[in-house]
């Protein structure tokens, strides 16, 4: 998720951390989904296991070191996740970078209380939408590595839906803040994961007048 991204990955870590770009094998046996709610109020991206009769999917993002205490700051970071270990054999490099050939590789997984992780968690919601400035921060950290990689994120991604507020500071304007905010767009119309709902991604005053008004089911 956002820690695809160096500037939101930096502001947790002691030093500035390079990272490199991998994709986790199907075998791991979990799929990319937004499934994770934020105590602010917004489903962020996890894992989650496949359904019966469902193949898991390749996964791709990034890997990098941690040193010191850093190793508890990502984990308060992350809470309601837990960390699985990666099997090194399961990881292969996206660019000319090689993942490492020896140490502990974690991802993070949601895990709902009294569940396994990535299991019977729930999607967005009203309450609980896709937020579109933490939408920014992920795409725009695939974009560090190439359109192809962000594309791909999109693509492996489940659990898109229209629950799906702009929130981006000067959301009908977003260039003046974020230069990168129309091809994040052109991505997202590029998806067919995501391509549909951007028709009915909404601003906040639209948002609210849509599904604030009445409590959600």
């Amino acid at each position: 998720g956002s820690l695809i991204s160096s500037s939101s990955r930096n502001s947790t870590a002691s030093v500035p951390t390079a990272a490199v770009p991998v994709r986790i094998s199907a075998s791991f046996g979990f799929i990319r989904a937004w499934n994770d709610r934020s105590l602010s109020g917004f489903t962020a991206l996890g894992l989650r296991r496949p359904a019966p009769g469902e193949a898991a999917r390749t996964i791709n993002g990034v890997i990098y070191p941690v040193e010191g205490e850093d190793m508890s700051k990502f984990d308060a970071r992350e809470e309601g996740y837990v960390r699985l270990e990666v099997p090194l054999n399961q990881i292969e490099a996206v660019g000319w970078q090689s993942p490492p050939s020896q140490g502990h590789v974690w991802v993070y997984a949601p895990r709902k209380e009294g569940a396994e992780p990535g299991v019977d968690l729930p999607p967005p919601d009203a309450d609980f939408p896709l937020l579109e400035s933490y939408i920014d921060v992920v795409v725009e950290g695939g974009l560090e590595y190439g359109e192809d990689f962000a594309r791909e994120i999109l693509d492996t991604t489940d659990g898109w839906n229209p629950y799906w507020l702009n929130d981006r500071e000067l959301a009908r304007r977003p260039w003046v803040h974020d230069a990168k905010a129309a091809r994040v767009d052109a991505l997202l119309g590029q998806s067919s994961n995501s391509a549909a709902l951007l028709k009915v991604r909404a601003f906040p005053e639209t948002y609210g007048a849509r599904y604030l008004a009445a409590p959600s089911k």
